[in-house]
């Protein structure tokens, strides 16, 4: 097998270069980096391109600056200005990137590739909110604003306990009302050392209020939960649901778009979701996907219509090669098909 794209460690250091040929002892290697999954060069589908929403160095270095932030904070330690403004530039990166490709439908799969769910997952988070804020229309001040926030939106859960933060089973009534504080102990936190906007603040506050209330921790509704709440509280969910944790394995994307969709005027406001639908690339190109008629293939192309039933390259039927050949599955002689598995 034939590394197709360059894979880097959580220093942000390459640690295998694309065009790598692998072996029993680099793939221990690989293992060791806690990876779970890399792009493959294979002839069947050498014309399909390797589209990344952002890179894998501006994404570890991303991570490591929130990480620096949180492990301050978890050891009662301050936080210098210089890293709230370092994650200022990072964001501000990000949102250059994502408005440069702003057609480009969201590859939230590539960034699941290390084994800090924490970090990753805010990185994840602001990628997706300012993915949304793009398709939405907001300007470049704006969408910097929301990318912060969305960064930080966990910070409040340093002051959680962490008994109660890493529990594996269920939380109790009296465990999870402490749960329920982290969103106004983050907005508290950076209100009171001057970190971020006043929108970003707004957004770390509001991320888990309901659209039609009953969320936490002012019970606000519709418009009067703050634009970036309802954007980040989308992307938080997209996320988290579709993550593998200690104590569940990771929805399929399609399931959770579906949970994102059925919460829609409940949940979540009724036009983001909208957006959203049409922004998110649940099976992004390249990934390899297991069909519900037996067969196997690679994501080909991606529709805004139809963000669940992509195009796909066939190459395998169970576990025999097959001479490739392309099922759309917007095509509507394939909508029975579903996809059921597939590597991320």
């Amino acid at each position: 097998m034939v590394v197709a794209s360059d894979l880097f460690g959580d220093r942000g250091e390459l640690v295998l270069p694309r065009k790598t040929v692998l072996d029993i002892e680099l793939i221990h290697k690989i293992h060791k980096f806690k990876c779970n999954g890399l792009f493959i060069e294979e002839e069947q589908i050498q014309s399909i391109p390797i589209i990344k929403t952002i890179d894998s160095s501006l994404r570890t270095k991303t991570v490591n600056g929130i990480k620096e932030i949180f492990i301050c904070k978890e050891n009662n330690q301050p936080v210098q200005k210089e890293q709230f403004t370092e994650m200022e530039d990072q964001v501000e990166t990000i949102v250059d990137v994502i408005l440069k490709n702003k057609e480009m439908m969201l590859n939230m799969v590539d960034l699941k590739v290390f084994d800090d769910y924490t970090y990753f997952h805010s990185v994840n988070v602001a990628v997706l909110s300012i993915g949304l804020g793009t398709a939405m229309g907001l300007d470049k001040a704006d969408l910097c604003n929301l990318g912060f926030g969305a960064l930080l939106h966990d910070i409040g859960k340093v002051f959680v306990p962490k008994d109660i933060l890493h529990k594996k089973g269920p939380l109790t009534d009296v465990e999870f009302s402490e749960m329920k504080k982290h969103s106004f102990l983050g907005f508290e936190y950076l209100a009171s050392e001057y970190v971020g906007s006043v929108g970003a603040q707004a957004g770390i506050l509001d991320h888990h209020e309901k659209f039609s209330g009953g969320g936490y921790p002012n019970n606000a509704k519709g418009d009067k939960i703050s634009l970036y709440g309802r954007i980040i509280s989308i992307a938080d969910v997209y996320d988290a649901l579709t993550s593998d944790r200690p104590y569940r394995k990771g929805l399929l994307p399609s399931e959770a778009i579906e949970y994102i969709m059925g919460g829609t005027g409940n949940l979540f406001d009724p036009d983001l979701v909208r957006v959203f639908v049409r922004k998110i690339a649940p099976y992004p190109v390249g990934t390899t996907v297991k069909l519900s008629n037996g067969l196997s293939g690679i994501v080909t192309d991606n529709f805004e219509s139809f963000c669940m039933r992509p195009n796909i390259r066939i190459f395998k039927h169970g576990n025999y090669e097959i001479k490739p050949f392309d099922i759309c599955l917007a095509d509507r002689h394939a909508l029975n098909i579903t996809v059921v598995d597939y590597s991320k």
